[in-house]
């Protein structure tokens, strides 16, 4: 397929990009900025510059990765925000209905279920870890979360009155950058990025391939949301522990982690607020991250051997 892959310069686009054309397709990058991954420079919220990409280029499929991100949050405006990741992605939908493409992949976000009320969870307010999956209440907390769920309201709407077939994926963490003090680790990053797999993260190759499944699986799925991280080892029932001691809980999934931790002078959360659950992404689009806590601690256990 000829793919227009937005974004395609970002932590996402230069993971997906080269599986998408190892997988045969031929992929078109759109982004403001240059990289080997990126055919067109520009922003999806400039309409001529979308529809061109569109129309000259053939596009079948579109996956859409293009945003600002919650770290632009300190350096953009929020009219930025309205501009790229709300008439952006109208941009595209529009275009797409237009030029007759058949299936579309829209990056979305976990943030937009994480309300202040779940987030404050952790700081004494709840007495259990909200488990959450793709039901959950959506009430995002700052304007990356509202446009990113504005974005999934077109996604819908375009799926209903049109006919597109979209996928939507809500992805966990896997960005970079330093995590927010809600959970960060100051000591180490590397620490805190661990614990995360527990819950809330996945790697950037995971996130890469679950879009590649999402791409494989939109015209027989016609429309979903999906809920990307690694496989949660937790169960519902211990929500109530997670909130008030953490480390117990992990110790008995996970009996080798404390030493493997206190080699590095790391430790466990002392509390973990919420549990993000994949489960609806296995059992429908077959899709299950390859990276987890487990495969995380193996990392570290060779890393051991390594040194001894």
């Amino acid at each position: 397929m000829r793919i227009l892959l937005t974004g395609s310069s970002g932590w996402l686009g230069r993971a997906l990009a080269p599986r998408l054309r190892a997988a045969g397709h031929d992929v078109i990058g759109l982004d403001p900025v240059p990289s080997e991954n990126t055919a067109i420079i520009g922003s999806i919220a400039d309409r001529a510059i979308v529809r061109a990409a569109i129309r000259d280029g053939g596009i079948e499929a579109i996956i859409h990765s293009g945003a600002l991100h919650k770290p632009d949050i300190e350096r953009r405006e929020r009219a930025d925000f309205i501009a790229v990741n709300v008439d952006g992605t109208f941009n595209l939908l529009e275009e797409a209905v237009a030029r007759d493409v058949r299936r579309f992949v829209f990056t979305s976000t976990t943030s937009v279920m994480i309300s202040r009320e779940v987030r404050a969870g952790r700081e004494g307010g709840a007495r259990r870890a909200a488990w959450v999956t793709e039901d959950f209440p959506a009430a995002p907390r700052n304007i990356y979360g509202v446009t990113k769920l504005s974005g999934e309201h077109l996604c819908r709407l375009y799926h209903e009155q049109f006919g597109l077939p979209v996928i939507v994926l809500r992805t966990a963490r896997f960005f970079p950058e330093a995590d927010d003090m809600a959970h960060a680790i100051v000591q180490s990053d590397a620490n805190t990025k661990t614990n995360e797999f527990l819950f809330r993260r996945l790697t950037a190759e995971d996130a890469a391939e679950a879009h590649l499944a999402a791409l494989e699986q939109a015209p027989q799925v016609g429309f979903d949301v999906f809920i990307i991280s690694a496989p949660t080892p937790f169960k519902r029932e211990d929500c109530e522990a997670l909130i008030v001691d953490a480390p117990r809980v992990v110790a008995r999934y996970f009996p080798d982690y404390p030493a493997l931790y206190a080699r590095r002078g790391w430790t466990m959360f002392d509390s973990i607020d919420r549990v993000y659950d994949s489960a609806r992404a296995t059992r429908r689009l077959g899709f299950v991250c390859r990276t987890g806590f487990r495969e995380m601690l193996d990392e570290l256990r060779a890393a051991d051997r390594a040194i001894a």
